[in-house]
């Protein structure tokens, strides 16, 4: 099976760093294919920045339209998600969703902890959008700078952990998510340190991807994630366009 592992940020060493850790995970005859965005910024963290990376998304999923069997939108907000869902044939998993769905079966409630506090309301929207509220108890942010996104599950790992440590003492927190792209494969390096399980978001979305294929199951044709009557369009890219207007089978 061939899952497209879709980064809709513009840093292809991120793409990377998820790569390695979706293929250390991925079962025998799993293939990841990376793509990365050709425009937007380095990670979303905004409202805005999240409505941008969506569209690029759905544009990136529209040119390998057939190419692949299964895609992971790989930004923890999930940024064009229900969206892909509703206008490709294949299953769309987000990092978010599949994190803290895989999350909820190890627990009853999780918490996620992050390294930037402007990623914190997005993640709470994100939460909600998935209606999962009741189950999160708490989003955890560092509130100080750092260097390098590339670099910041390295730099900032010991306040991580301690932020960590604080939501499973204080929040009661069943289980904890390290949450962002830049923030794969950490969970690895410190689950030792931190006395319930720790979900990687990569890891979790590969064998929900896989899960899904093994399944079978049909896209809708009723529903609100059928794929809706063609409507004609203007200014959109080639593939998305065909995409809407049904001109690409």
């Amino acid at each position: 099976m061939n899952i497209l592992l879709l980064n809709p940020n513009i840093r292809t060493d991120i793409t990377d760093l998820m790569l390695q850790v979706g293929r250390a995970a991925a079962a025998p005859g799993t293939s990841l294919i990376p793509c990365t965005a050709p425009r937007g910024v380095p990670y979303i963290a905004t409202r805005a920045e999240a409505q941008i990376g969506g569209a690029v998304a759905l544009e990136m999923l529209a040119e390998r339209n057939g190419s692949f069997d299964a895609a992971i939108i790989a930004a923890l907000g999930d940024p064009g998600l229900f969206a892909a869902r509703e206008l490709f044939d294949v299953p769309v998993i987000g990092l978010a969703e599949a994190a803290m769905l895989t999350a909820c079966m190890a627990g009853r409630r999780f918490a996620i902890v992050t390294f930037a506090q402007a990623l914190g309301p997005w993640y709470e929207e994100c939460v909600r959008m998935h209606g999962l509220m009741e189950r999160c108890a708490g989003i955890h942010m560092l509130d100080g700078s750092f260097k390098q996104i590339s670099d910041v599950q390295h730099e900032k790992e010991e306040l991580l952990v301690e932020l960590a440590l604080r939501a499973v003492e204080e929040n009661e927190a069943d289980v904890l998510i390290f949450a962002g792209a830049p923030l794969s494969g950490l969970a690895a390096r410190v689950a030792h340190r931190i006395p319930v399980p720790v979900v990687d978001q990569v890891i979790a979305a590969v064998k929900q991807a896989e899960a899904l294929l093994a399944l079978k199951m049909r896209k809708a044709t009723a529903g609100t994630f059928r794929r809706l009557a063609a409507k004609p369009t203007t200014g959109l890219s080639e593939a998305l366009a065909a995409r809407l207007e049904h001109r690409d089978g």
